[in-house]
């Protein structure tokens, strides 16, 4: 069984405590947000095969990482430039790299991965931005992760009502930013993806199948996993899902682009 904690909200940043307290108890009740069904799925290392995190802050629960020894696990960890405007309780970039850094020596290279995303393109945060800051944090990070996934902002609804000033990214600048990040990835042996972003960048020798696919698991915990045909699969990808124990509307980082959250002031 795969755990999935990071779709709905970030439980590494904020709802640390309250995991730990989980996987003492041994098992977790979590709702489907769109039928209100109630599962119940038990924290065993036989029946748990992997814990996946996503976080844009994993520090507070990676001080307790020995509390989780007993399990797989495979960490994103999403690392962007973006200043208070944009990301408003997220850390400084500089500090995540600490903490990724740190992280990757306890779980090992295969079971971390560093996210760039989303992507979006504004008078600040232009494509000279976005290909400076891509090469500073490559070479900060190239020791630690073997691949970064990157991806361009989805302009939700809920997305537009928070962040109006929010455009599409054009074919043309996805194309600027595909070459030149494929460069600087190369000079730093980092392997470029993409997810749910379809196959433009692949001429640049991006891997369009997925971010969290069998394989990429697989190679975090060091076991064949027996995966049911079509099951926990996104229908726009080869990643597995698994089950999310997160909720929606709980997200604290108060980021603009957020798809997790209905509403930019939530506390």
């Amino acid at each position: 069984m795969i755990i999935n904690t990071g779709t709905r909200t970030d439980i590494p940043a904020f709802f640390h405590k309250w995991f730990l307290n989980r996987i003492e108890e041994g098992f977790v009740l979590s709702k489907n947000p769109y039928n209100n069904q109630i599962y119940k799925y038990i924290f065993n290392p036989k029946t748990v095969d992997c814990i996946c995190f996503c976080s844009k802050n994993p520090k507070p629960l990676v001080k307790n990482l020995d509390k989780l020894s007993d399990y797989k696990q495979f960490w994103f960890t999403t690392i962007t430039p973006y200043g208070k405007d944009i990301e408003l309780n997220v850390p400084d970039y500089k500090k995540v790299i600490k903490t990724f850094k740190r992280l990757s020596d306890s779980v090992g290279i295969n079971g971390v991965s560093w996210r760039y995303d989303p992507i979006f393109i504004t008078e600040k945060y232009n494509l000279d931005f976005h290909i400076d800051k891509f090469e500073e944090m490559a070479s900060e990070l190239h020791e630690y992760t073997s691949d970064c996934t990157i991806s361009f902002i989805d302009l939700y609804q809920k997305v537009l009502r928070n962040f109006p000033q929010a455009k599409e990214v054009t074919t043309e600048e996805r194309l600027i930013i595909g070459e030149n990040f494929a460069k600087i990835a190369k000079e730093y042996n980092i392997k470029m993806k993409t997810c749910v972003e379809g196959t433009l960048l692949d001429q640049f020798g991006f891997d369009s199948s997925g971010c969290m696919t069998q394989q990429v698991l697989e190679k975090a915990i060091g076991n064949n996993l027996k995966v049911p045909k079509g099951k926990y699969r996104n229908r726009e990808c080869n990643c597995l899902m698994g089950r999310d124990i997160g909720l929606y509307n709980t997200c604290m980082h108060g980021c603009r682009y957020c798809y997790a959250n209905s509403n930019e002031i939530i506390y």
